[in-house]
C-alpha cells in the first residue's frame, strides 16, 4: 500500500499571526500538526519546536538503534512502531518545557500535537496525541474521530457521563488539559487502525473542527473524489466562510492501493 498527502495552514481572519505548524515527512510516513498556546508569539515557537523535534528524532533513530534509550518508559505494551512515535512526543514535550523555564519571554508556552505514522507491511496507521488536535478517518462515507480531546469537558464527561446539555454548556468548551511543554512529563494517547485503500485520515488543529461540523468534514473530503491537495483547500475556506475564529491547520492522507 502507498499514500498521498498534503497540508495546509492559514492564519484564520480574526488572529493576527498563525501559531499552527505541520509536517508531512514521506521518508518515515509520519504525518503531524501541532497548535501552539502562549501568546507573545510564544505559541507559535511551541509549535514549530514540536514539529522540528519530531522531525530530527525521526531523523536520527530507526527501529534498530539505541531503542532501549528512547523516552518510552511505562510504554511496554506499545509495539515498536508507536514506541518510536510516543518517544519522538515525549521529547519534544522535554526541549519544549525546558526552553520555556530557561527564557523568560516564553515562559507557559506550549502546544497540542497529532502524529500519524503509517505502517505500510503492517497495512495500519499509528495515531498518537496530546490535547485537542484531532486526527478523523473517512471511509466509505463516514466519518469517525479517532482521537478523544484532552479537554475540561471531556474529562468532566469521563467523571459524570450523564451531564446534561445545559450543565455542558456551563464548562468552557476550549479549556484543554494536556499539551506539550507544560510539565517536564507528559502522556501520550496512542491508538492504531488497521488501514483500507481509499481511507483518507484527517489531522487538524481545533481552527477547522471547532468552525466545521464532521458531516461537512466528510461532505468535503467526499466532494474532493481523491484531490485532496483540493480538499485541503476547501476545508480551509469553509473554516474562514464560517467565521475563520482560530488559526487552522489540516493535513490529509489518502491510502492508495
Amino acid at each position: 500500500m502507498n499514500f498521498i498527502a498534503a497540508g495546509l495552514s492559514d492564519v484564520g481572519l480574526q488572529r493576527e499571526h498563525n501559531e499552527d505548524s505541520f509536517c508531512i515527512l514521506a521518508e518515515h510516513r509520519l504525518f503531524v500538526v501541532a497548535d501552539g498556546m502562549g501568546g507573545h508569539r510564544a505559541g507559535d515557537i511551541a509549535s514549530r519546536m514540536a514539529t522540528a523535534e519530531i522531525k530530527a528524532f525521526f531523523d536520527a533513530t530507526d527501529l534498530e538503534r539505541n531503542a532501549s534509550e528512547w523516552p518510552h518508559a511505562g510504554d511496554s505494551d506499545l509495539d515498536e512502531e508507536q514506541k518510536r512515535l510516543v518517544s519522538a512526543v515525549k521529547l519534544a514535550n522535554q526541549r519544549i518545557f525546558q526552553a520555556s523555564i530557561r527564557n523568560r519571554s516564553v515562559q507557559g508556552m506550549g502546544t497540542t500535537v497529532v502524529g500519524a505514522l503509517f505502517h505500510r507491511g503492517d497495512r495500519k496507521i499509528h495515531i498518537a496525541h496530546v490535547g485537542d488536535s484531532r486526527a478523523y478517518l473517512v471511509r466509505e462515507g463516514s466519518i469517525t474521530q479517532l482521537t478523544r480531546d484532552h479537554s475540561l469537558l471531556n474529562d468532566y464527561l469521563l467523571v459524570m457521563p450523564n451531564l446534561t446539555d445545559a450543565q455542558k454548556e456551563r464548562l468552557p468548551s476550549n479549556v484543554i488539559t494536556r499539551a506539550l511543554g507544560m510539565q517536564d512529563a507528559v502522556a501520550v494517547d496512542v491508538c492504531v487502525e488497521r488501514v483500507e485503500a481509499g481511507d483518507v485520515f484527517v489531522l487538524c488543529s481545533d481552527g477547522l473542527n471547532g468552525m466545521v461540523r464532521d458531516e461537512r468534514i466528510l461532505d468535503l473530503v467526499r466532494t474532493s473524489n481523491g484531490d485532496i491537495e483540493w480538499a485541503a483547500k476547501a476545508l480551509i475556506g469553509e473554516a474562514n466562510q464560517n467565521g475563520g475564529e482560530d488559526n487552522i491547520t489540516v493535513v490529509l492522507v489518502r491510502i492508495t492501493e
